[in-house]
């Protein structure tokens, strides 16, 4: 394994890891996945077809807990993939 480069800034790093591999550099087994929970990721919007009864159920449940049926779907998205990309990683 190569010795460790520093780097004087993000930027010089970025520009460094663009032209080279990190085969022989980093040893990707020691690997970890992380999540950074303060990271705001960038947003796109997308129109998605729901069946009425769907979209009301939604709305009621996130009137139960308070919340808009938006940020709930979101909720309910994100735990689904977590839940299936951990059943992947088993």
């Amino acid at each position: 394994m190569a010795k460790r480069k520093r780097f004087e800034s993000e930027d010089a790093e970025r520009a460094y890891w663009a032209t080279r591999d990190s085969v022989g550099v980093v040893d990707w087994s020691k690997a970890r996945r992380v999540t950074l929970p303060n990271l705001h990721p960038s947003v796109r919007t997308i129109s998605l077809r729901l069946p009425e009864s769907m979209l009301e159920e939604l709305k009621l449940l996130a009137n139960k807990k308070d919340v808009p049926y938006q940020s709930l779907i979101k909720v309910f998205l994100s735990e689904r993939i977590r839940s299936e990309l951990d059943k992947d990683a088993v």
